[in-house]
């Protein structure tokens, strides 16, 4: 994996979630199936972060960065893998859309390192290639998967959750974490092997 990035400049966008950006970065990305949550935990979990964030402005030291993650990052993960929702994404006619479309520009708008697509979300180490932003690329690959899998399921409506969890992996230290917490999630859920897709990239 190449770190020589690794101290070049930031850019934060935001909206609900916050979004960091850097050229030449990997990402860890986290996006999810609309229903993969229970709505009640959500509002809660939100709500609780905002006054966390309140008493914690930004920036954030390590070990702040590490509370949050354990607050709010850590439950969510936790009630993903319970399988919440339609979980539409463990039939593999479906998931097979999803994993086409991430795959579809591996090479050219994307360097994909990493991914395992569960029954209700995704996980993915993305590393966008060229002029190409991570935000377009998401936008690209879900929006196109959703009409996909609604097609054969034969329903409209929203499929993904609209916002997407992105952060980057500023060091071979988190690579490597992420690297096998996507090899560990299937197992730590339970799944049959018909039940999910793993793929890593190819040294």
């Amino acid at each position: 994996m190449a770190m020589e990035s690794l101290n070049s400049e930031i850019e934060m966008r935001s909206r609900n979630l916050p979004h960091w950006t850097r050229d030449g970065a990997v990402y860890w990305v986290t996006f999810r199936l609309a229903d993969s949550l229970p709505q009640e935990k959500v509002a809660q979990l939100k709500a609780e972060r905002e006054e966390w964030a309140l008493q914690n402005p930004e920036p954030w030291t390590a070990e702040q960065q590490r509370d949050s993650a354990t607050r709010f990052t850590k439950p969510v993960q936790t009630w993903l893998d319970a399988g919440y929702g339609s979980c539409v994404l463990g039939r593999s006619i479906i998931r097979k859309h999803v994993c086409n479309w991430l795959l579809r520009f591996d090479g050219t708008r994307l360097r994909l390192h990493a991914a395992v697509i569960m029954p209700n979300h995704v996980h993915a180490l993305v590393e966008p290639l060229g002029e190409s932003e991570l935000s377009d690329l998401l936008k690209g690959i879900k929006g196109a998967s959703a009409r996909l899998v609604n097609q054969a399921l034969g329903r409209s409506g929203v499929f993904w959750m609209d916002e997407s969890y992105d952060r980057i992996v500023r060091n071979s230290k988190e690579y490597a974490y992420f690297l096998r917490y996507i090899r560990e999630n299937p197992v730590k859920a339970q799944l049959a092997e018909a039940e999910y897709w793993l793929y890593f990239m190819k040294s």
